[in-house]
């Protein structure tokens, strides 16, 4: 007589134990170089730790043994997907201890190289999580619209993303001849694409189920977590740097804060499509309202002299080789200065001892609030959500681990 078991039944007797593995630091979805060590119940994720320190550069220590100048290539290197915001804000943050006021001409470029460099940032993060969920045409759509803005951009810094551009006091050079009509143009074609890619994903089944009430977080636990930017507004809390604190020209500039409701993965993608838009509205009126005139200070202790004062005066060649040697004499004192990055808010700590060094500089990186709730967002969830979430919070390595 042959015994029947209950597959149920033996399923219950056979011991379960809770697993754990690795993703990254070099798995193809950990962008930025970040390991991930998840504990599961079967394809359930009980826990994570986010293990950071393998892109780790010595930001602060570098910059100290830098000139002040010296260290725009380092700032270029925290977020280096939009590298104006970070040099936009160091700049600012010497200004501040100078207290040195840059024409207006300057402050229009940084606010419009900042909005490209917010749009090419989150173009990233569209083609990241469009690929990595199976769309591969929207990652093609993403990719060539950042592309258009990088030939731009290196139209304008000679580099398309570690651009090293603006100068206390100002920016490295005027916008060439007829940069704004070509900028105009290609702006028309990102904003085709960023169409493309809404049409494609946002009512898209397989891609909404895959998104909409994971990797929820409530608005209150959202400010305890330290979100700022996109992540933040997703969860319907309305802080944006520009209007709450405005700084340079926004407070000329007519846009809104794109808001979310549900605080998940959806939402804090489609807010980087409202925000392309919003960006677009502010390039668009940078280029009408910038007026003529100079882009950078006509102080020699700041500023390089032109090379004309340097080949043909005494007065030229000592104060460029001052600069060049000793580095900009910034006054002793200690400022915070922030402003809003792609990511959230993106803040500069310096202290300076009146020489032509840094006495020490800190950053408060957007990302790393964001990375240390990862495993708040994914515990409960699938290992297969751990994907879309993590493309959701961009996070970037170089400005988490400086």
């Amino acid at each position: 007589m042959t015994e029947h078991h209950d597959p149920l039944a033996l399923e219950a007797e056979l011991p379960s134990s809770l697993m754990t593995v690795n993703l990254g630091p070099s798995h193809p979805a950990m962008h930025g170089t970040v390991r991930l060590v998840v504990t599961l119940d079967g394809e359930t994720i009980v826990d994570a730790v986010p293990e950071i320190g393998f892109l780790h550069r010595g930001f602060s220590k570098s910059s100290e043994n830098s000139t002040w100048t010296q260290v725009l290539p380092y700032t270029d290197r925290l977020n280096y997907v939009s590298p104006y915001l970070n040099n936009i804000g160091y700049v600012m943050g010497v200004e501040k201890l100078i207290g040195l006021h840059i024409p207006e001409r300057a402050e229009y470029i940084r606010v419009l190289t900042g909005e490209l460099a917010r749009i090419t940032d989150h173009l990233t993060l569209l083609a990241a999580i469009g690929l990595e969920l199976g769309a591969f045409t929207v990652f093609l759509y993403a990719i060539e619209a950042r592309e258009l803005l990088w030939d731009r951009i290196s139209e304008l810094s000679g580099a398309r993303v570690t651009v090293s551009w603006m100068r206390v006091g100002g920016c490295a050079n005027d916008l060439p001849p007829g940069w704004g009509e070509k900028l105009r143009e290609s702006m028309v074609r990102v904003v085709e694409l960023t169409n493309e890619i809404d049409v494609l994903l946002t009512r898209n089944r397989i891609f909404v189920d895959r998104t909409r009430g994971i990797g929820v977080l409530s608005g209150e636990e959202a400010l305890d977590w330290g979100f700022t930017g996109p992540c933040l507004r997703a969860c319907g809390v309305n802080y944006d740097v520009r209007k709450a604190h405005p700084y340079s020209v926004y407070d000329r500039m007519d846009f809104e804060v794109p808001l979310g409701s549900a605080g998940d993965t959806y939402d804090r993608y489609f807010l980087r499509i409202a925000e392309i838009r919003q960006s677009h509205r502010i390039i668009d009126q940078c280029l009408e309202q910038m007026p003529p005139g100079p882009i950078i200070v006509d102080d020699w202790r700041y500023a390089l002299p032109p090379k004309k004062d340097v080949f043909g005066s005494i007065e030229g060649v000592m104060a460029h080789f001052k600069l060049i040697t000793e580095g900009i004499q910034v006054p002793a004192g200690e400022v915070y200065v922030f402003t809003e990055g792609a990511n959230g808010e993106l803040g500069y700590h310096l202290v300076s001892n009146g020489k032509g060094k840094p006495y020490a500089i800190q950053v408060r990186g957007p990302g790393f609030p964001i990375l240390s709730a990862l495993p708040r967002l994914v515990r409960g969830h699938m290992v297969a959500d751990i994907i879309p979430i993590f493309d959701s919070i961009n996070m970037i390595g170089g400005e988490v681990e400086q």
